[in-house]
């Protein structure tokens, strides 16, 4: 039984030898581990610290850097902000300077106003003492004036405004007499040489034919047949016709009436063939007519195409050049006015082309001026715009509108070829024996010129002259100076223009001449 016991003994005392020694190992392990791992501690410890001191280093160069930067970028501001200090402390003082001196000079201004002031105050006072003084003074010599005078105020007043009317006339006929001397001396050279070229390059007849309206027939039984039983048969020439027929106890003629000079040539035409014929019916009428006016439209076809290749004009269709040739049957103040309207033709070429502008467009606007009068008995209205209305239709030129339209002067004109138009319209007419007037209304026309002449205040006589074309006026010397003569014949002019229809112009002629008279004894 012992030998188990101590068996036991053994195994407990080797257990515990064994876990003493495994204590020893596992404390000498634990030691080992420990100290390696306060080693390894140490060193992360160590490069912590050197890491830590690197960082810190860093930042204390970065932080150094930055603070460098800041430095320089401070010492910079503040040296830009001490140029502008500088600067702005310069031009203060500038300012101050431009300040004191403009003070300065603004008192010495002030005290300049301030003494005009003072000045201008005792002016206005001794303007007042004077303005009262002159006053009483223009009293007392108004006074005494009218004492001389034995005037009253309103006598006086008036003396002194005709005085400066009188003045005014004055001054005013010497400025007229001054611009229109200016003026003929640009114009009344080239105006004379353009017109006097125009006249001597075309010459044409001074007398035209006049229209006829009687119709001679071989003996009065003539006269019953054209009147017809109950008058048929002149009822039916007039209906057929459009005219009048005058069938009086005029011995061997019967006359022929209308406004329509181409209407009027028909009848004239168709009267003679019927009288030749000796068939005098109706019927016979009617087919006579209008055979006659066939040939009459023909034959006015036929003219107004003679009278384009005359003067030249080319593109005129038919209609307008039977309008031109029924203008061979109308007259006026006794001028064919076809022939008219070929001298106006030819004068406004010649005046075109001495003006060097284009003489073709001169010679159509001539040709065509006065179309109108071929229809202004259909149409209401001027010649001249009856005329370019009508032409409007063929398309005809503005520039040949507004010379047809405007050579009376209804419209102003637009180019240089409507005067030279109205100027030759007005030298054809006014040519000697170119236009005729009856006797009456041509003693008329040289007694209202006589007559407007003498109105005028300072004019002795009158005396139209040159059929009319001119006026001499003889003045009073004592009541009508030379600056005054000047402005009383342009008036003259003015008011022959404004109350008198003619054609061409007038010239008025005033005379003023003084004469002294002396005796040696």
């Amino acid at each position: 039984m012992q030998i188990p016991y101590q068996g036991w003994i053994c195994t407990v005392v080797g257990f515990l030898l064994g876990a003493c020694l495994v204590a020893i190992v596992y404390q000498m392990a634990a030691r080992t581990r420990a100290r390696t791992i306060a080693e390894d501690l140490q060193r992360q410890i160590d490069g912590a610290k050197r890491e830590a001191e690197n960082i810190i280093k860093t930042a204390q160069i970065e932080a150094a850097t930055e603070a460098i930067k800041k430095k320089e970028a401070f010492t910079a501001e503040a040296n830009q902000t001490r140029t502008e200090l500088r600067e702005n402390e310069s031009r203060l003082s500038k300012r101050e300077d431009v300040l004191e001196r403009q003070t300065e000079l603004l008192q010495r201004q002030d005290k300049a106003v301030k003494q005009q002031e003072q000045e201008l105050e005792r002016r206005v006072r001794n303007m007042e003492v004077k303005d009262k003084q002159l006053t009483v003074l223009i009293a007392q010599q108004k006074n005494q004036l009218l004492k001389i005078t034995g005037m009253n105020m309103d006598d006086a007043r008036e003396l002194l405004l005709k005085r400066l009317e009188d003045e005014c006339e004055h001054d005013m006929s010497a400025l007229i007499q001054r611009k229109v001397e200016e003026a003929k001396e640009i114009a009344d050279d080239k105006c004379r040489a353009v017109i006097s070229a125009a006249i001597q390059r075309y010459a044409a007849e001074q007398t035209c034919e006049v229209t006829v309206s009687t119709v001679d027939i071989p003996n009065d039984d003539m006269k019953g047949r054209i009147i017809g039983r109950e008058g048929r048969n002149i009822r039916a020439f007039e209906k057929a016709t459009g005219v009048d027929v005058i069938v009086d106890d005029t011995p061997g003629m019967v006359v022929v009436s209308g406004f329509n000079p181409v209407r009027r040539e028909v009848a004239r035409l168709s009267m003679e063939r019927l009288i030749q014929d000796g068939r005098i019916h109706p019927s016979r009428i009617e087919e006579l007519v209008a055979q006659t006016r066939n040939d009459v439209n023909h034959k006015i076809l036929q003219v107004g195409k003679d009278a384009a290749v005359e003067t030249n004009v080319r593109g005129l269709p038919n209609r307008l050049l039977s309008l031109l040739g029924a203008l061979s049957f109308r007259t006026s103040y006794g001028q064919n006015v076809l022939r008219h309207s070929v001298e106006v033709a030819f004068l406004s070429q010649v005046m075109a082309d001495e003006l060097g502008l284009d003489g073709s467009v001169a010679r159509r606007a001539g040709f065509l001026h006065d179309i109108g009068k071929a229809i202004d008995h259909d149409v209401e209205g001027s010649h001249p715009a009856i005329g370019a209305n009508f032409l409007k239709r063929f398309n005809e030129s503005s520039i040949v509108l507004n010379a047809v339209a405007g050579h009376h002067g209804d419209i102003p004109p637009d180019n240089p070829y409507t005067p030279l138009v109205a100027a030759a319209d007005a030298i054809s007419a006014s040519r000697p024996g170119a236009r005729r007037e009856t006797l009456e209304r041509y003693i008329k026309r040289l007694e209202k010129l006589e007559e407007i002449a003498t109105s005028f205040k300072g004019i002795e006589s009158a005396y139209a002259i040159q059929a009319g074309r001119e006026i001499r006026v003889i003045a009073d010397a004592n009541q009508i100076d030379d600056e005054t003569a000047m402005k009383i014949a342009r008036d003259i002019a003015n008011k022959v223009e404004q109350e008198m229809t003619y054609p061409g112009e007038i010239q008025v002629t005033l005379l003023r001449e003084v004469r002294c008279i002396e005796y040696a004894k």
